[in-house]
């Protein structure tokens, strides 16, 4: 059996609207193992986003515990959880959120260089990475010179870059013509099978759900494993 990448035991947060409380996660636990990809669907509103963030260490519940290789995210100081997120967990959302004023490879190598990898093993990494996913002739080019779907490839290529446990997806996407979200799936595929790197997936899109091996709900607060038609 695959050992827990991620683990997350009785999630709950909630926010205050117009003077009432409003439960977005409500006891919350799920687990993802080792080169496991998981889709999380559910209605707009219903909390897929505030849930990854919190799988994340970017929003911290008001009760519960999430785990990253055994590391306890809500455990650790801000300097440490910050070190752990760079280390273990890479993240892709649905605008690419790459820095404009640098290259390709300089944007692929920022994770490493912030984990203090020596400037020459950072830049050899993010090569290989961006080869990877077929950018290899594109690396001195900045955002604003790439297509929507190159851009998307650079962001996937700069959070596998320290090779994380796990990866979270946010409508990764979900700002792509579908043709464009084909390759993008197709490529998150070959990545998965090569590197064994686990998914977690926020998606509206059901067809990018069913190529996942597990398909997670978000209603009312709780999650529920759902079954999608092929």
């Amino acid at each position: 059996m695959n050992k827990v990448v991620l683990d997350a035991q009785g999630l709950r947060k909630s926010f205050v609207e117009a003077g009432q409380t409003m439960t977005i996660i409500d006891e919350v636990s799920l687990s993802v193992a080792a080169g496991e990809r998981v889709a999380i669907i559910g209605a707009s509103g219903s909390g897929k986003s505030t849930l990854l963030n919190i799988l994340g260490g970017l929003d911290k519940p008001d009760s519960g515990q999430v785990s990253v290789s055994g590391d306890s995210l809500y455990m650790l100081s801000e300097r440490r959880r910050a070190a752990l997120r760079n280390r273990a967990l890479g993240f892709v959302y649905q605008f690419h959120h790459l820095l404009n004023e640098f290259s390709a490879l300089e944007n692929v190598a920022m994770p490493l260089l912030i984990a203090r990898t020596a400037p020459k093993e950072a830049r050899k990494r993010a090569c290989h990475l961006l080869s990877q996913v077929g950018l290899e002739h594109r690396l001195s080019h900045k955002p604003g010179q790439l297509s929507g779907g190159e851009r998307q490839r650079v962001a996937i290529a700069r959070a596998l870059v320290c090779e994380p446990a796990c990866v979270l997806m946010d409508e990764p996407t979900g700002n792509l013509d579908r043709h464009t979200a084909e390759e993008v799936e197709r490529l998150l595929e070959r990545l998965n099978r090569e590197q064994g790197t686990a998914f977690v997936t926020v998606t509206h899109d059901m067809a990018l759900a069913q190529r996942m091996d597990r398909v997670l709900e978000i209603r009312d607060g709780c999650v529920e494993p759902v079954t999608v038609a092929q």
